[in-house]
């Protein structure tokens, strides 16, 4: 398939041959005794990291041959290279390894096509939950609950009186403290991982503040749907809130 395909013929072999079988992999090393390393960031590594990249990296080889592709778990690439990338994938196989290890079910399988710096294709399963978050560049987001059909999927249109805001269950720092201190009235729904994202997609939550830079540096997967809000930093319905120098 050419790299330039658009995005939404390539969305369904994502889905269902790639992020599905990601998935699979995950939950049977969830369901037994399994091995934890340590990353040179001190974050946790497990096989479950290992085995969905692994599925995810031979799955995405195969429809886009050539594809540059950049995981969570990928050896160091320099970004003099990186940078010269127009169209590539960008994997985490595995977010929210901490809550995996807690064994919560909040973490998922993360898949982002790149191109000219802005996701237009983004996957985001989560196996243990039975979720499936999906979109499109002109195809709209959606949502899937096994065993139900999907479903259209947006963020509010207005604001409630109490906000409503998702924050990490791992990650409570000063800077997110001094956030929630700014707003009137709120109601926080602590979650792990990429689900955050997904709860602000789907109108369940109105933001998401991430109060620090990834860990890796690169942006996470899980922000496909994310736009920037002409250098606003006032949060709205469906915004996520960033420190300066971070895009949204």
């Amino acid at each position: 398939m050419p790299h330039t395909a658009n995005p939404a013929t390539l969305l369904q072999p994502v889905i269902h041959i790639i992020a599905r079988q990601a998935g699979e992999r995950i939950l049977k090393i969830y369901a037994r005794v399994y091995r934890v390393e340590e990353k040179s960031d001190k974050s946790p590594l497990t096989e479950a990291d290992l085995a969905a990249h692994h599925v995810i990296r031979e799955g995405l080889g195969a429809l886009t041959p050539g594809l540059p592709f950049l995981s969570e778990v990928s050896p160091p690439i320099p970004f003099a290279e990186r940078a010269n990338w127009r169209r590539y994938w960008l994997v985490d196989p595995l977010d929210g390894t901490r809550e995996f290890i807690k064994r919560n079910g909040e973490f998922t399988a993360n898949i982002a096509l790149v191109d000219g710096h802005e996701a237009i294709l983004g996957v985001v399963h989560a196996p243990a939950l039975n979720r499936l978050y999906y979109a499109a560049r002109g195809g709209g987001a959606w949502k899937q609950s096994a065993p139900h059909e999907p479903r259209r999927i947006h963020v509010r249109s207005r604001c409630p009186e109490r906000i409503v805001v998702a924050g990490s269950r791992s990650h409570q720092t000063r800077a997110f403290k001094r956030f929630l201190s700014h707003l009137p009235a709120y109601e926080l729904i602590r979650m792990g991982s990429a689900p955050k994202f997904c709860l602000v997609a789907e109108g369940v939550a109105d933001i998401y503040a991430r109060l620090g830079p990834p860990r890796s540096g690169i942006p996470p997967p899980s922000a496909w749907w994310r736009k920037p809000a002409g250098g606003s930093r006032t949060p709205a319905c469906g915004a996520c809130a960033t420190t300066p120098g971070m895009t949204c």
